[in-house]
């Protein structure tokens, strides 16, 4: 692979915080390695921002290994860049060459609401497992590992729902700023194994409740947000966790929870 050097144009969004309006500002960035990740370059940004007595772009990041899935950023018009299955951390600029314009902006959501410039408040997430993303665990020794059979294809199912990141690529990508994909996954992975079976009456419908509360939009199946999603989660989750809700009103799970 050949290694090149590139100048580029960043159109990056500026916002002190959710109570200011924001803008695009411009930058010019020299001599960016094809070998950089995306968030690198934004260091190298930030570094000349500093050097010019100017203030570097507040942007979230922690692991930079596609792990945490605090990267978010929208570029170009698409959750975590233009890569299949890749958080921004990941993104490599061998993707741009000499002369592109890049436009870098924060998830657009009103339940994530903006901290600064690139960074939101996804707290939300947080709530919504609180509501109901656990199961019971028993004090004293720990279980056998086999002593709770599981048949592979339900745990190959449930580890791959275990996979979402909570990074919220689904609500940015989703017309409807829908949170139906993360909230499935976090069901799914637990509905299918039999940890997840004292909780299960209620933890549709708590989850669901507590992401209405939050003002997420409702889900009308775009499939937009397994398209961006970074981990692939697939929309059966969301089928998955209908199932779920729809078993737990008939048991009346739902009353006992308003």
């Amino acid at each position: 692979m050949q290694h090149y050097n590139m100048n580029l144009t960043l159109k990056v969004w500026r916002q002190k915080s959710s109570k200011f309006k924001g803008h695009f500002e411009t930058f010019k960035v020299s001599n960016i390695s094809s070998e950089m990740s995306f968030l690198e370059m934004f260091d190298v940004l930030n570094e000349q921002l500093v050097a010019e007595g100017k203030e570097p772009i507040a942007f979230d990041h922690d692991c930079r290994e596609g792990i945490c899935g605090a990267c978010s950023m929208y570029i170009d018009g698409r959750a975590h860049g233009p890569w299949h299955q890749t958080t921004t951390c990941q993104l490599h600029m061998r993707q741009y060459k000499d002369g592109d314009t890049i436009v870098v902006e924060p998830w657009r959501a009103q339940s994530f609401p903006v901290i600064k410039d690139l960074v939101v408040d996804r707290s939300a997430f947080d709530r919504i497992i609180q509501a109901g993303g656990y199961v019971s665990v028993n004090t004293g020794n720990a279980v056998d590992a086999n002593s709770l059979p599981i048949e592979k294809r339900k745990a190959d199912e449930s580890f791959a729902a275990a996979s979402c990141i909570g990074c919220g690529a689904c609500v940015a990508a989703c017309p409807n700023t829908s949170a139906m994909l993360f909230v499935s996954a976090k069901v799914a992975h637990l509905a299918l194994l039999p940890q997840g079976d004292p909780e299960r009456q209620i933890r549709a419908v708590s989850m669901i409740k507590q992401m209405d509360s939050e003002g997420f939009g409702s889900c009308t199946n775009i499939g937009a947000c397994e398209a961006e999603c970074p981990k692939g989660i697939s929309l059966e989750n969301i089928a998955r966790l209908n199932r779920e809700y729809i078993g737990a009103v008939f048991s009346g799970a739902a009353d006992e929870n308003s």
